[in-house]
């Protein structure tokens, strides 16, 4: 009696303990959602979008901005007005647009301020040659503008309150667009404004579904739910107060990356424990028991998992462009999140109701042991494959036709493999950004209509003053350059013209050369121009610096090709060497990563098909393959790890071949659900409409299927399943042969088996 008392108070005294615990990890989480998901909200305001602010020091445009210093004391951003008549303009609308271009300063922008103050010079209106069009250039204080009125930066609030102002002059019958590189940012910010609403939105309605699809219950998809919810608020708590701290760079489609990789991997997680919980479930009595076991069982493929990304994403530190290597360590960040709250949150959620209603969460299908059947005696091959259904019938093939099914496999994706030269991704225009109208790109086609397209950014040229005839007889000879002079001395007040016979600014012996291209500096064919400017200069002046908005487009690009040649085989290198510490092999992680490429491959090839001949796209930036790359190989092998940590569980057991199959009967359903998870969500990022994220959610949701229907399914499996034991080269001997049995095989009891 007295063993029985002290029995029944240690069971109360553990589950007292067990209740405390989930509670704490609860109360944890709740804290940081509390804290975290105003962060959240906040994270727009430390966005930083201007792409020149991405350029290393030792970009040459970055170079020529430091040079232009000393030619103004004060760092500009243009807002460009145009105003177009329906035929030639009229004394009426000329006089109209003179009194709107002495009214712009006085127009207020918010808490008593007015566009005075963040206008360096005044405004004037200058007619086009064809009498048809007036262009206003105001000079705003890009220092200035970065501050906020209230919620909005000044920006938005002087584009908004210019545009509105616009409208006004439609009286007299001017059509008025802003644009400019101050309008072209407005837009961008308002386009990347969706990302707090519409597609976090978007991405948890489509993760909802599925996973009431996938579980059939009215409950356990809201848990999953919230841990990714709670993941997210974790990470952007930290996020926040990095780049509020200038830690990292924060710019829209980072934050747009964030949001649905922390939602896409913590589902995934997710998925994985709740599918080995289910599994435990059916072979013991306590829940408690069942969650310690798939813990065990999840916890180093999902480490694996989240290391391996995490590590492919820190590559991207080695970037140039702080754009991309603050990336990195913004979705590491959600990663480990997103490990956190599955490894803990998760099962606090699961464990909620104790050993009486905890396993109600799975209602309507409730998990239960089988009465009469020994928890830990393992089911045959055969029983697996009848139990998983079209998994089951998967396994079966290939166990029959293991080589024909990894030789048709490769056939095919090495057929969409021969498509990737096809890929267009030498960089796009500007005004190529957006996928739906927007009024900087309709104004800068109405500029080029009626203006030389280059004069409102003019490419900036800093030469040495004894260089100058020979630099301006260089940069004339240029194809595509329509104009070229010195900046001379100013004949009166900022914004005046100067006289016909001032000399030339000379700053510590350097004069500045403004050229004005037949293209926009938007547009690729001014990158172009530049990239020619530059190899002339180079012949007449080796000191001559080329920068402007058209140089700061090419040296992103030639920055991004460059990241693409360092970061990718560094990705290789550190997720092998990862996969190697993982399955204690070298011939199966090769093979790994090998499938993973042609996957990649495959993805890169069917995409340029897509993008040129159904979507019609212009282009893409060299940094789309990097960013596909690093998702597609970091994301892609996840999946790979989930099935060959379970494959080498089950190898361990019953040889290769036999847990070749058992592995992927048994990860089949959660895998495949984990890979259209990710997939979904990464589509979410299709409804902001921009070029970039709309190409990165086509080439990550479609690897991810690859890898996960294809990949893993069928060629992983067919060729470990045809190698057999050999695939855990140099150290098979601790896998028994797929001929021995497993109790007589000498070598099977030496490593721990993870407990089922």
């Amino acid at each position: 009696m007295i063993l029985s008392m002290l029995s029944d108070s240690s069971g109360r005294r553990r589950g007292v303990v067990r209740g405390m615990a989930v509670l704490g990890v609860l109360l944890v989480w709740l804290t940081l959602a509390g804290v975290g998901g105003q962060s959240i909200g906040q994270l727009s305001e430390v966005q930083e979008n201007d792409t020149a602010a991405f350029l290393p020091r030792s970009a040459e445009s970055t170079r020529a901005a430091e040079l232009a210093e000393g030619f103004s004391d004060q760092d500009t951003l243009p807002a460009i007005i145009v105003l177009q008549a329906e035929g030639a303009l009229t004394p009426e609308q000329l006089g109209a647009a003179q009194d709107f271009a002495e009214e712009i300063p006085a127009l207020g922008i918010g808490e008593g301020s007015t566009i005075e103050d963040v206008l360096l010079a005044p405004v004037f209106p200058v007619p086009s040659e064809d009498g048809e069009a007036v262009l206003l250039a105001l000079s705003l204080d890009a220092d200035a503008i970065q501050e906020t009125v209230g919620e909005e930066r000044v920006l938005n609030e002087v584009v908004t309150v210019l545009r509105e102002a616009t409208t006004e002059l439609e009286g007299v019958g001017l059509q008025g667009w802003v644009t400019g590189p101050a309008g072209a940012v407005a837009d961008l910010v308002e386009a990347f404004g969706g990302i707090d609403g519409i597609l976090l939105v978007v991405a948890l309605v489509v993760v909802f579904v599925i996973l009431v699809l996938v579980y059939r219950s009215p409950s356990l998809p809201f848990t999953v739910l919230f841990t990714s919810v709670f993941a997210l608020a974790a990470a952007g708590l930290l996020v926040y107060e990095l780049a509020a701290a200038g830690v990292l760079v924060l710019n829209g489609q980072s934050q747009g990356i964030l949001f649905i990789l922390v939602v896409g991997a913590a589902t995934d997680y997710s998925l994985l424990i709740v599918a080995r919980y289910r599994e435990e479930l059916a072979r013991v009595a306590s829940p408690f028991t069942a969650m310690r076991r798939a813990l065990r069982a999840s916890i180093e493929p999902i480490a694996a998992s989240a290391g391996t990304v995490i590590a492919g994403l820190l590559t991207l530190l080695l970037s140039d462009l702080s754009s991309n290597s603050s990336l990195g360590p913004v979705a590491a960040i959600g990663i480990v999140a997103a490990f956190l709250a599955a490894l803990t949150l998760l099962p606090a959620l699961l464990l909620l109701g104790g050993n009486r209603f905890a396993r109600l969460i799975f209602w309507p299908r409730v998990p239960r042991p089988t009465e009469g059947r020994d928890a830990d005696a393992p089911e045959t091959l055969a029983e697996v494959e009848a139990r998983n259904g079209v998994w089951g019938r998967v396994s079966r093939l290939v166990g029959r036709r293991p080589r024909l099914v990894w030789v048709t496999t490769a056939v095919v994706l090495l057929g969409a493999t021969a498509f990737v030269p096809q890929l267009q991704a030498n960089g796009t225009s500007e005004t190529d950004i957006f996928l739906t109208e927007v009024e900087s790109v309709a104004g800068q086609e109405v500029v080029a209509q009626h203006f030389p397209a280059g004069q409102v950014q003019p490419v900036q040229i800093f030469a040495p003053e004894e260089d100058l005839d020979v630099v301006l007889e260089a940069v004339l000879a240029t194809d595509g350059v329509d104009s070229a002079a010195p900046v001379l001395e100013a004949s009166g007040p900022p914004g005046t013209p100067p006289a016909p016979d001032a000399a030339p600014v000379v700053v510590a012996g350097v004069v500045q050369v403004q050229a004005v291209t037949a293209a926009g500096s938007e547009t690729q064919e001014a990158v172009e121009v530049v990239a020619d400017l530059r190899t002339a200069l180079d012949e007449v002046s080796p000191e001559t610096v080329v920068g402007g908005a058209a140089a700061q487009r090419l040296d992103t690009q030639e920055t991004s090709v460059r990241d693409l040649q360092v970061i990718v085989p560094t990705v290789l290198v550190v997720i092998l060497v990862v996969l190697i510490g993982l399955l204690r092999s070298v011939v199966a992680p090769v093979l790994l990563l090998g499938a993973n490429l042609l996957s990649l491959g495959a993805t890169l090839g069917i995409a340029a098909v897509f993008f040129n001949d159904v979507f019609g796209f212009p282009g893409a930036d060299p940094v789309v393959p990097l960013y596909a790359f690093v998702f597609l190989v970091a994301l892609g092998i996840d999946y790979s790890i989930f099935l060959m940590t379970r494959v080498r569980e089950e190898s361990l057991r019953h040889g290769t071949r036999e847990g070749t199959r058992r592995g992927l009967t048994v990860t089949g359903g959660v895998i495949t659900s984990a890979g259209v998870v990710l997939a979904a969500t990464f589509s979410a990022l299709a409804v902001l409409p921009l070029l970039f994220l709309v190409q990165l959610a086509f080439l990550v949701a479609l690897g991810v299927l690859i890898d996960t229907l294809i990949v893993r399914s069928l060629l992983v499996p067919g060729l470990v399943h045809d190698i057999g034991r050999a695939s855990w080269w140099p150290w098979q001997r601790r896998v028994p042969a797929d001929d021995t049995p497993t109790s007589t095989h000498p070598e099977a009891e030496r490593e721990p088996v993870p407990t089922r």
